[in-house]
């Protein structure tokens, strides 16, 4: 399907939620896939419109638009060893923050697919249980086979 940009991080303890936005998109920005305005922007939508990312139980998916500042497909994904609130009034605290970006609809479409299949299959605990960062570089390997060319 297309090239994609991921990164893993394992054991991460930001000091909150801010912090693990930034924390979870630095890989992107670093292989420069996003830049920074995006990781701003990402937390800027939480501050206008509450925890609306924090998805499901202790999982949040951070992102933006694309013209927010884009450059690439891509997807982090970072295991919190200490928990951060988001105040959600169910899902939280989170533990699991992936952060997503996508230059248009196609891809945004195709990757949230594969995420969404691998999440309703298991994925997060997967995810969690991973206690080094190659064990979790393989449980995403898997889930984003089909999206990766």
């Amino acid at each position: 399907m297309a090239n994609i940009v991921t990164a893993t991080l394992v054991g991460l303890e930001p000091e909150g939620w801010r912090e693990a936005i930034r924390a979870v998109c630095a890989p992107l920005l670093e292989a420069e896939a996003i830049q920074s305005a995006y990781i701003d922007r990402c937390i800027e939508m939480v501050d206008e419109h509450g925890p609306y990312m924090v998805v499901a139980p202790g999982i949040a998916l951070a992102h933006a638009r694309p013209e927010d500042g884009v450059l690439k497909l891509c997807l982090s994904v970072a295991t919190l060893s200490d928990p951060v609130l988001f105040h959600h009034p169910q899902n939280d605290p989170v533990d699991l923050m992936f952060a997503f970006g996508s230059p248009d609809d196609q891809q945004h479409i195709h990757l949230l697919t594969a995420l969404a299949e691998g999440l309703s299959g298991g994925l997060a605990d997967d995810l969690r249980r991973s206690s080094t960062q190659k064990a979790a570089e393989q449980v995403m390997e898997e889930v984003l086979k089909d999206v990766i060319s």
